[in-house]
């Protein structure tokens, strides 16, 4: 990684400490030059030279940024994207990309145009249970795939404080615009498009003005079944990945630990990072000719939120493919617009 990317941070919450500064400032192939910070100056106190602007206009006159982070309220992700790419800078978008499908269309044909690149923050797709769900099932050891379940649930009585999640009428709004994002990305990723879905939502908490609950119901070739399923009331965490296929089933938990690890101020770089605790390993479970169980214990590979960064360099600086595509990102918007 011979030239650095000059990169600006569009904000400095939750999202741009936990999930970029700390990658931005260990990873060799990024320089984290600015961030703006409307309020209180908190960056600078953490990666000493980080240029705080007060304003995005600010952030966006910088010549020597090349890389916009847009991590701002996901109603403002198209309309920051647009000003980013206008500006002559390549754009890396928190999900979701944008609200609508029109506005996908519209962020990656004005890239085109531009000679810009559209990128897409799915970060899901390096949690250790998923790259582990996903080597199981590549594997080809559990035969046909008949039924697959992806979850992804909190227990969170209270109205969150970020508004445009919770109020009625912002575009993006609810939990399937949050945490629905992943979870789609995470089957698309693996199966592709489906041949139809089926979206339930509903709203449980009380006060809630946005739905709190998801269940979607993708069907694929072969009489395979997807469900992705998401509560906010959720007290007893199940397994958040079950695959059943004709010669076995894998379940395991969601015990990722790069956001907890993060939000503690842990570095990318330091020892234990992203290595899931002991005890934490997936069940295989096969059936053979006989119909003698036999059972395995699946070690997770490390959580690598890091693959997506270097896919980010590799993109900008070598003109490789991205591997969130525009068509991965469409049909996702499709799903949660619909």
């Amino acid at each position: 990684m011979s030239k650095p990317i000059v990169t600006g941070l569009m904000a400095y919450g939750m999202s741009g400490r936990i999930f970029h500064a700390p990658f931005l400032t260990t990873n060799p192939g990024f320089t984290f030059k600015a961030v703006v910070e409307r309020h209180e100056k908190k960056a600078g106190k953490k990666y000493p030279g980080v240029i705080s602007y007060d304003t995005v206009d600010e952030l966006l006159n910088d010549d020597e940024i090349e890389l916009i982070i847009v991590n701002t309220p996901n109603n403002t992700h198209f309309e920051y994207a647009v000003q980013a790419l206008n500006a002559g800078k390549h754009v890396f978008i928190e999900k979701p990309a944008a609200v609508t499908v029109s506005e996908v269309k519209a962020l990656y044909d004005l890239g085109k145009k531009l000679d810009l690149k559209v990128m897409v923050y799915q970060n899901r797709r390096y949690d250790s249970g998923f790259l582990s769900v996903k080597e199981v099932i590549e594997s080809g050891r559990l035969g046909e795939l008949m039924e697959v379940h992806f979850r992804l649930d909190r227990y969170r009585m209270a109205i969150g404080a970020k508004k445009f999640k919770e109020t009625a009428g912002v575009p993006g709004n609810g939990l399937t615009y949050d945490l629905g994002a992943h979870l789609i990305d995470n089957a698309i990723s693996i199966f592709g498009r489906p041949l139809s879905y089926h979206k339930t939502t509903a709203a449980y908490r009380p006060g809630s003005q946005v739905d709190d609950y998801f269940h979607i119901h993708l069907k694929y070739p072969n009489q395979l079944n997807v469900y992705l399923t998401s509560g906010l009331l959720i007290a007893e965490h199940t397994y958040g990945f079950v695959v059943h296929g004709t010669l076995g089933s894998f379940v395991k938990m969601r015990t990722d630990v790069q956001e907890a690890q993060l939000d503690a101020d842990m570095m990318p770089t330091d020892e234990g990072f992203g290595i899931e605790p002991e005890g934490s390993d997936g069940k295989l479970v096969l059936m053979g000719l006989d119909g003698q169980k036999t059972i395995e214990w699946i070690k997770a590979p490390k959580g690598n939120y890091n693959g997506i960064f270097d896919a980010v360099y590799h993109t900008v600086r070598e003109n490789a493919l991205f591997p969130v595509t525009e068509e991965h990102i469409a049909w996702q918007i499709e799903l949660l617009e619909n």
